[in-house]
């Protein structure tokens, strides 16, 4: 059995864990996280930070340990490849594209379209037998479509036990929909 990562405040500094966003761009809500401002990036209190840290992979650790499923979340250009390549490495699952609405709330129309592009996919393997090149053309843009949107969760066959989010402001929708199910958060500040 695998133990929770362990890392130490001097780690969490030389990473660069302490930078936060230039201040004109805070959240006066997260003014209890934040340590100090230095040429004008707010410096984030990682007193703060560390025992939280401790607490997310304490709870990744809980659900991994009993084979639930995790879905990580970040639809930034930036984040798009980072997140897909590290939900692989964990085997887990993930959503890099767009959060379509009702992922979470409305699972069964997702598990159509999950149905549908597999069933896709298995008809152009086949080589697509008596369709016409038009229909082929047609088919493979729309498994294009459906491995974007939803390729990332093809395989996770329920609702995920836990979600991991990058940005709490472009994927408000997923947390929105999480809070909802009862599917705890775990979140990129």
């Amino acid at each position: 059995m695998s133990s929770i990562p362990q890392f130490t405040m001097r780690e969490l500094l030389e990473a660069g864990v302490h930078f936060g966003h230039k201040t004109r761009r805070w959240n006066p809500r997260m003014q209890h996280f934040i340590h100090s401002e230095k040429d004008g990036v707010h410096i984030i209190n990682l007193q703060k930070t560390v025992p939280l840290l401790h607490n997310a992979l304490k709870k990744i650790h809980e659900v991994v340990s009993k084979n639930g499923r995790v879905i990580f979340v970040g639809t930034k250009p930036a984040a798009q490849e980072i997140i897909a390549e590290a939900a692989q490495r964990c085997g887990q699952h993930y959503i890099n594209n767009r959060w379509l609405g009702g992922i979470l709330t409305n699972w069964q129309t997702v598990s159509n379209s999950i149905r549908s592009l597999r069933k896709y996919t298995e008809v152009l393997a086949a080589g697509g037998e008596g369709l016409t090149k038009k229909e082929k053309l047609e088919l493979s843009r729309e498994v294009a479509r459906l491995e974007r949107s939803i390729g990332g969760i093809k395989d996770i066959g329920g609702l995920p036990d836990l979600i991991i989010v990058i940005d709490t402001n472009k994927e408000q929708l997923a947390i929105t929909e999480a809070r909802r199910m009862g599917i705890p958060v775990i979140a990129v500040v």
